[in-house]
């Protein structure tokens, strides 16, 4: 396991959650199947996992019923996200709205065109 890449995962994911709200669909899902070598599935289930308490709680145990929940990195990644969050949070506070509103939607536009065009 690359505890530290999971760690800076979950930094990252923290940050932009913190800035933008977002996290867990449009940073690690993507992250986890480009970068770590996750299926999608396992992806999906490995991201509720970090948000168990207690947003997906019933949806993990399903996932992780299926063989598609990597708990180990999960954890590591919750670290870095906890911290990355106040990070994220902390930054943007002077972020004007219309400033916010134009960089969530480049960041959201080059991850889809991403997931698009990738196989």
């Amino acid at each position: 396991m690359n505890f530290t890449l999971y760690i800076i995962l979950g930094a990252v994911a923290g940050i932009f959650s913190g800035m933008f709200g977002i996290g867990g669909g449009t940073i690690l899902i993507p992250a986890l199947v480009y970068l770590c070598g996750l299926t999608q599935h396992q992806a999906q289930g490995t991201t509720l996992a970090i948000m168990v308490p207690p947003i997906g709680l019933l949806a993990v145990m399903r996932y992780y019923y299926s063989g598609n929940v990597k708990l180990g990195m999960a954890a590591f990644i919750c670290v870095g996200f906890l911290f990355g969050g106040l990070i994220g949070a902390n930054f943007v506070q002077n972020f004007s709205d219309p400033l916010l509103k134009k960089l969530f939607g480049v960041f959201l536009l080059a991850v889809s065109v991403k997931m698009i065009f990738t196989k």
